[in-house]
């Protein structure tokens, strides 16, 4: 124990930079965990969406003409962080947050849940670049 002590007292940016490391990486690893249960793949998605979950595509407008999910509704995140009114009108609703690779769906759902939105929201994990690769059906226009 006495060694560590001088190794501390001798070293102290390395000392430093390794609590600071530590508490980066622990901070890390518990947003990913904390995130772990919002996101859904493409299969599972198919199934909430069954049960009556409704689909929200963050994208702009052009990017979700050119294909989207068939049932998805198209609220941009700018809308969202407006607090977008036809996400109101959804406020018991369980939403799946859609995007193109699940970035931007996630900053999404930290939006409602902060804006104290009322249903569950998950994410689809890696958006529609997920769904395309599971050979899921996207219609345009």
């Amino acid at each position: 124990m006495d060694q560590l002590l001088d190794y501390f007292t001798n070293h102290p940016l390395l000392a430093g930079g390794a609590a600071v490391m530590a508490i980066l990486v622990t901070a890390f690893e518990a947003r990913r965990w904390s995130e772990r249960g919002t996101a859904v793949g493409p299969t599972e998605a198919v199934r909430m969406m069954n049960e009556g979950a409704v689909l929200v595509d963050v994208r702009g407008a052009n990017q979700f003409k050119d294909g989207h999910i068939e049932g998805a509704r198209n609220v941009p995140g700018d809308q969202i962080a407006a607090g977008s009114a036809p996400l109101t009108k959804l406020a018991d609703k369980t939403l799946i947050l859609c995007c193109d690779s699940g970035t931007a769906g996630g900053a999404a759902a930290r939006t409602l849940a902060r804006g104290g939105y009322g249903g569950k929201v998950f994410t689809l994990r890696g958006g529609l670049a997920a769904w395309r690769q599971e050979n899921l059906p996207v219609v345009k226009g």
